[in-house]
């Protein structure tokens, strides 16, 4: 009996190295593609940006959050959603059960897009920072994501509109997508604000930790 415990006490062990080995690797491979994320040149917004945003969250996230760009104070922290869209954001994560600590957050865009300040970011602009979101998708690998608003959105699902889709789980490639509007316009519309409420109950029903 000892020895079949110690057998599997050395496999508990064995196993253990390994994951710990995995998340060193997944671990480097996310700061080497930070690092080129803060020396893009790809499109002219590294020109007035303060700081890139790559995005931020555990890196064995099974869910991924993704906007469309930082605003004026993601611009100055470098940490996505933290200004009043991200308020909203987290008062909509309480709504659906969801830690923020437990998920990973960016955006389509790691620059702010400028001038002006906040404006929707062109199709140059997206198409150039889109394999570093690919990249990150390849390197955390979640399960699902939760699209806010049309840019994220038309990232995943192009030719396709939003409202057709909102407030709905969607499977593509083996990975469950849910969308809805971007908390920004939840600050700007309180109908959407309720609508944004309404989708994230949704959330709940779904995701659990």
């Amino acid at each position: 009996m000892k020895h079949a415990n110690d057998i599997m006490s050395k496999k508990e062990k064995l196993k253990k190295l390994i994951l710990r080995q995995n998340s060193g690797l997944i671990l480097r491979k996310l700061e080497a593609l930070n690092r080129e994320i803060r020396n893009c040149k790809k499109c002219p917004l590294w020109k007035l940006r303060k700081d890139t945003v790559p995005g931020e969250g555990p890196i064995n996230a099974k869910i991924m959050v993704i906007g469309m760009a930082p605003g004026r104070i993601e611009d100055k922290t470098g940490r996505p959603f933290i200004g009043p869209a991200g308020k909203l954001l987290d008062q909509l994560f309480k709504i659906a059960e969801i830690k923020r600590e437990k998920i990973f957050i960016t955006s389509s865009l790691k620059c702010l897009p400028q001038p002006p300040i906040n404006r929707k970011p062109k199709k140059e602009e997206i198409k150039a920072c889109l394999p570093y979101l690919e990249k990150q998708i390849e390197i955390i690998n979640p399960q699902k994501f939760i699209l806010l608003g049309e840019i994220a959105f038309s990232t995943f699902f192009p030719k396709k509109e939003l409202r057709s889709f909102r407030g709905k789980w969607v499977k593509k490639d083996g990975k469950k997508f849910f969308i809805t509007y971007h908390p920004a316009a939840g600050l700007r519309f309180p109908k959407i604000k309720k609508t944004l409420e309404k989708d994230f109950k949704k959330i709940r029903r779904i995701i659990s930790f």
